[in-house]
């Protein structure tokens, strides 16, 4: 397996604070990473991707402490995150005031937030100080790339600098959930199962 160095982390990270895009390996596939707060990191992240406008970008952070810092959390969210956090679990919640986040990543007051369990997603986060984009590494209807050569070919057009950590492992991509009148909805099935006792218990009010 190639082995990320620290020089190369070093690089992504100020790539991304100049507003350009990385190839990163995630617990599940290959992302795109770019600097949620930078508007025109995330328009030529779209471009890239053939994204919708109407899409917004899902979040990855460095650890819960930093997705405090622009989600907030119901009772019922936070014990989910502390459960499966660090992992492949996105939990959509309010977004803070003065968030700094980019429109991109904001839909009607939320925002879609975990912390990955792949140490370089989190060290590109980590290093940022801040939230990077997360969004898969193919043109949009493509399928997942497992391989930054697959991800390339999907692309059709070069990134700033790729992470190469070798072929990934196929698994599903995150699961997302929300919580809406005290019930935890699942959105997207994924690499983590929600027990059904726990959304169903969801509905009754702590």
């Amino acid at each position: 397996m190639p082995h990320i160095t620290q020089s190369q982390l070093t690089r992504a990270v100020q790539i991304l604070k100049q507003g350009g895009v990385v190839l990163f390996p995630t617990e599940t596939v290959y992302g795109l990473a770019a600097d949620a707060t930078n508007r025109k990191a995330l328009r030529r992240l779209r471009l890239l991707k053939g994204r919708a406008r109407e899409k917004t970008f899902p979040l990855i952070v460095s650890s819960f402490a930093m997705a405090k810092r622009y989600a907030i959390f119901s009772p019922r969210l936070l014990a989910l995150a502390k459960r499966y956090w660090p992992g492949a679990l996105t939990i959509i919640a309010p977004v803070r005031p003065q968030s700094g986040l980019a429109p991109d990543v904001i839909c009607h007051g939320t925002i879609a937030i975990r912390v990955s369990s792949h140490p370089v997603a989190r060290s590109l986060s980590r290093r940022l100080n801040g939230p990077i984009i997360a969004t898969s590494a193919n043109h949009s209807g493509d399928p997942c790339a497992y391989t930054t050569k697959e991800a390339l070919a999907s692309l059709g057009k070069s990134v700033e600098i790729l992470l190469d950590a070798g072929p990934l492992s196929k698994r599903a991509s995150s699961t997302i959930i929300k919580e809406e009148d005290g019930k935890i909805t699942v959105l997207r099935r994924g690499s983590i199962k929600i027990p059904k006792w726990y959304v169903a218990e969801s509905k009754k009010k702590l």
